[in-house]
């Protein structure tokens, strides 16, 4: 099925020149002067050999027949990440280099969606949003306003974001599980 370059995320798989790549980072650029481009930095699924790509945003790219299906993460070891697939309790174990950087978010129990090409687990899509709570930050210093400034903070996941001032350590904060950046103090 063919798309627009620019309609494509991280996570979506493309097929080209035959061969299945999972988008890694997708970038629009609308430069002053000139055509838009899609900035696309892709793993090869089958070496995971990485390149990036630059389409024109007119331009359309074949997007591989996937199928989509929501798992529950149970727990990571020596294989891997394994999950279960709550319909059927059937287990899948997902590699590291498919997991990536998102293992710092993954939790008990969460619920994924996972993107199954010929019964392999080529890519993982996360919420968008997880709470997490602070490990260390910085204390409060006399003088700050309460808004508009942020300090440095250390999560429990291992993850550095920038809080507002107000957040201590033992705060459950919402970050958007792509970029690790605050959204919000959890209401829980």
């Amino acid at each position: 099925m063919k798309v627009s370059a620019s309609s494509l995320r991280k996570g979506s798989v493309v097929d080209v020149d035959g061969k299945l790549y999972v988008v890694l980072q997708a970038q629009n650029i609308h430069p002053g002067k000139g055509t838009p481009v899609t900035q696309l930095d892709m793993r090869r699924i089958s070496d995971g050999v990485k390149i990036s790509e630059r389409y024109r945003t007119t331009e359309t790219v074949e997007k591989a027949f996937v199928d989509e299906r929501s798992y529950n993460f149970l727990y990571q070891d020596g294989e891997g990440y394994h999950f279960m697939n709550p319909d059927n309790y059937d287990q899948v174990v997902v590699s590291e280099d498919v997991v990536g950087d998102l293992a710092a978010y993954l939790q008990d129990g969460m619920s994924v969606m996972l993107k199954i090409h010929n019964d392999i687990a080529i890519a993982l899509e996360l919420p968008q949003r997880v709470s997490l709570e602070v490990a260390e930050t910085e204390p409060v210093v006399k003088g700050q306003t309460a808004s508009g400034s942020y300090k440095p903070a250390l999560l429990v996941n291992g993850v550095r974001t920038m809080v507002p001032t107000y957040i201590t350590a033992g705060t459950k904060i919402v970050v958007m599980t792509e970029d690790g950046s605050y959204v919000e103090r959890a209401k829980d």
